[in-house]
Order: C-alpha cells, then structure tokens, then sequence
C-alpha cells in the first residue's frame, strides 16, 4: 500500500513537471534559440523568481543534512541555517538590479560570458577567462551534482522500494527531461510547483513538534541532554568560536550573489520585475524553510542515542509522522533536492554548450535550432555523466567534495562578479582573481582543519586582494581605455 501511493505521489508530480516543462518550451521558443534557453527569455517575475531563487538556496541539505547538524550540535545551526534567508534578500536587493543591467547591456547569457564581457582586454584573454571559468565551473559543479544525484538515489530508493542505482536513474531521468525541454524557464516554473511543497512539509514538521512540546519544553528537554546544545562553547562545525556562526551571513550573501546556478537567476529577470516585489514573496519563504533544523532538536529529545546524526530526520519521518503524511513530506525532499540538482545541471550544461562553445569557437555559424538542440543535448549527457559519476565516486567523498565545490566555485568568482560593482579593472584582473579563488580555496580545504564557512570566505578575501592589487598595477601601467569592456 505505501509503495503504490509513493509511486503514486511521483507519477502526479511528474506529470505536473512534464507539462510545466511543455509550457516552458513555448517561452524558449519566444526568446529566440540560447537566450530563450539559458536566461528564460528574461520573463521571470517576482512570485517566480523568489520562488526558484529560495528553493535553490534551500536545497535537500536545509532538510537532510541541517536535522542532523541540530541534532548532533544543536541550536547553533538553527542560527547558522537562518541566516540564509536574510543573505538571500540581501543578495537580490543589493546584486540583482546591477548584475541584471549589466549582463542586459553587453548581452551576456551566462556568469562566465559576463565575468569575460564585462572586462576590457584582448579578445584572446577574455576567452581565455570565458574557458577558464568553464572549465572550473563544470569541474567544480559537476561534483556537486553527483553528491545530488547521491543523495537522492539513497531517499527515493528507500521511499520507493527500489535499489540506489535505479532510484538514482530514475531520479536523473526526470530530471533531465523538464530541464532539457524548457532549459531554464522549466527550472524555475517546476521550482515554484517545488517551493510550495517543501513549505507545506516546513509546516507540517513544525506544526509536529509544538503540537508535542511547547517551546520551553523543547528547550528544557535539550538543556537537559546536555546544556552544551543550547549554550556551546564553540559553533560546531562553522568554527572553533561561538562567533564562527555568523560567519554563515557573509558565506551565504557571497553564495546567492556568486554561484552560477544561483545569480542566473538575477539575470533572467523580466524588466519589469521590482525587486522588493521579490524580496517581499523571499523573507516569509525563506524564513519559514528556516525551521526546518527544529526536526534535529525534537528528535535529540525523543531519540537522544541515533547511530549517525544523519538518521535524524528519517527518524522523525519514520516515528512522528503518519505513513500517509511521511510519504508526502517525503516527497517534498525530494522537491528540495531536485530543485537544485536541476539548476547545477543547467549551469554546467550552459558552461559547457554555450562557453566553451564561445572559447573554443568564437566564429560559430550555427543557427538558433542547431544551437537549442547543442544545449538540449549538454543537459541530456552531463546529466548522465554525473550519473555515472555517482557510480564510482567514494561514498566518503561525497559530502565534503560537494562543500568544496560549491565553496571553493564561490571564492574564484566572489571578485569579478560582486567586486566589479566597485573596481573598475581589466581582465587580467578578473583572470587572476579567479585562479587565485580556485587554487586557494582548494588548498585551504584539503590542507588546514578550518569550518565549513572559514575557507570559502578566507579564499574569497585572497580573490578579492589579487583583483584590488592587479587593478591597481594596471591604471599605473595601461591607459584608461584598456580598463573599459569593449
């Protein structure tokens, strides 16, 4: 019976993606081949854009992984999960209108073509940078997406009754479907369908957990396990301060503004859309994914000795809630994960299909349809290369490789995406930010025993140096016009 409705559930959602995904495809036609494709033919509103901006950000760690870190470290990453939402609309309010603009008038698709247009230097540096920035990307993002695909294969294997791999294959398969038949419009209309889920699920794990214990009591219980979970002495894993924690506001500030498959978003948005418009419908919805982690806590108190703290919340799906509303919930994670695995392998496939494309061959005579079926087609076999990926890929690398991707993706591109707002320099400047970002970050990962926010955000400051420094040298040594993009 629970395995008929389970898959009973995916059917309808299905179902609900395909003909999204199928409306999608009329604004990709609209807007003309790549732009229609890569920046959704600029018609995101504000409901839309919140909506797939929040969902993005709030993934399946928000659900999977945050439970388990409240449970194992307790309040302190209700805080650090918090400051998501503020970072967020931050990002949007202060970010959005520039980048939007910018990208709108030298007529770039993508973070990578816009790093190289909004940059003045030779032609054949700023491919340079438009590959390299690619390459790191896909490189970078790729690993992300396998500890997605990972991730969803282990929940939906276990929901649906079926083995990882097929879970995982089947989980891809969807995926790849709506995003290779409406590209990013498809991302962002299945994102809303998604976001509204997950705050259903948001409700009903909080409405759970008062229903049993009022706020004192939560807090009495915890106190009780241990007075550490409410009062620590360091911030878990942000750091080895009680300070490290707030940390996570400027981590996620830079995250929303930088990562590829996070800005594109700024830059997909219609003209029309006003930003507070965007910031009003983000706050509640962010706020209130934001709760998520209270799981953790209430499962500290009922199951004070799980195994792993990752099992927390399965066992708040498997004891707390009713077979009928676990199976929805659970689905609902699966929401979560999927809306960013779809946005990542968008990214990668538009790094792959429209930058390296640009790099390689700047001089391309393909038409709008070849060019559609060129991106269609990086989704469809990027998609099955994380698969594969996932095949082989050490269980114990997943997790950490998935913060060094994101992270260290973040630190290389923090300088010519939100920096440029302020430091006009060429794309020497840009080039070697980048590199610095990529190397450093990598380096402060494997090599020094820092929180999950401390290396990202250390890295992004070298960037940030190495742009201010070859700006610098460059108004001393090249004209003016050397500076300005062409």
């Amino acid at each position: 019976m629970d395995a008929w409705l389970n898959w009973s559930l995916l059917l309808i959602t299905v179902i609900v993606m395909a003909g999204l995904a199928l409306y999608s495809d009329k604004i990709v036609r609209k807007g003309n081949g790549e732009g229609g494709f890569l920046l959704a033919a600029n018609t995101l509103g504000p409901f839309v854009g919140a909506a797939t901006i929040v969902a993005t950000g709030f993934s399946g760690w928000g659900f999977m992984g945050s439970p388990g870190v409240a449970y194992k470290y307790g309040a302190v990453e209700l805080l650090g999960n918090f400051f998501f939402a503020p970072a967020m609309v931050f990002a949007v309010l202060f970010c959005a209108r520039f980048l939007h603009r910018r990208a709108s008038k030298i007529g770039s698709l993508t973070i990578p073509e816009y790093i190289a247009c909004s940059h003045g230097g030779p032609e054949s540096i700023k491919r340079l940078t438009q590959a390299i920035t690619a390459i790191i990307t896909v490189l970078l993002l790729l690993v992300f997406l396998v500890g997605q695909i990972k991730a969803l294969g282990l929940l939906a294997g276990q929901w649906l009754g079926i083995d990882v791999t097929s879970a995982s294959l089947l989980m891809v398969a969807i995926i790849i479907l709506y995003t290779s038949i409406g590209g990013l419009a498809a991302v962002a209309f299945t994102d809303c369908f998604m976001v509204i889920g997950m705050c259903v699920s948001a409700l009903i794990i909080v409405v759970t957990i008062f229903a049993d214990l009022s706020p004192s009591q939560l807090l009495e219980g915890l106190n009780t396990i241990d007075p550490s979970l409410l009062a620590p002495k360091d911030s878990g894993p942000y750091g080895t301060s009680v300070w490290h924690v707030f940390l996570v506001l400027p981590y996620a500030f830079i995250y929303s503004a930088t990562l590829p498959y996070m800005s594109i978003r700024f830059m997909a948005l219609a003209k029309t859309t006003k930003l507070h418009h965007v910031a009003a419908y983000m706050t509640p919805i962010a706020c209130l994914l934001s709760l998520v982690p209270l799981a953790g806590l209430y499962v500290k108190i009922k199951v004070p000795h799980l195994a792993t703290p990752d099992e927390a919340m399965p066992t708040f799906l498997m004891l707390f809630l009713s077979p009928a509303v676990s199976a929805i919930v659970t689905l609902f994670i699966l929401f979560a994960m999927k809306s960013t695995a779809n946005s990542v392998l968008h990214a990668i496939a538009s790094a792959v299909s429209h930058d390296l494309r640009q790099a390689v061959w700047p001089k391309c005579t393909l038409n709008h349809r070849q060019l559609l079926r060129l991106n269609r087609l990086a989704v469809i076999l990027l998609g099955l290369t994380g698969f594969l990926l996932m095949l082989v890929a050490p269980p114990f690398m997943l997790s950490m490789l998935a913060i060094l991707g994101s992270g260290t993706l973040m630190a290389a591109l923090v300088a010519p995406t939100l920096l440029a707002q302020v430091v006009k320099t060429n794309i020497y400047a840009a080039l070697t930010s980048i590199l610095v970002g990529f190397f450093s970050g990598c380096l402060l990962f494997w090599k020094f025993n820092l929180g999950w926010v401390e290396a990202p955000l250390y890295a992004s400051f070298l960037a940030c140096g190495s742009y201010w420094f070859v700006s610098l040298v460059s108004q001393r040594q090249h004209p003016a016009h050397i500076l300005r993009p062409r």
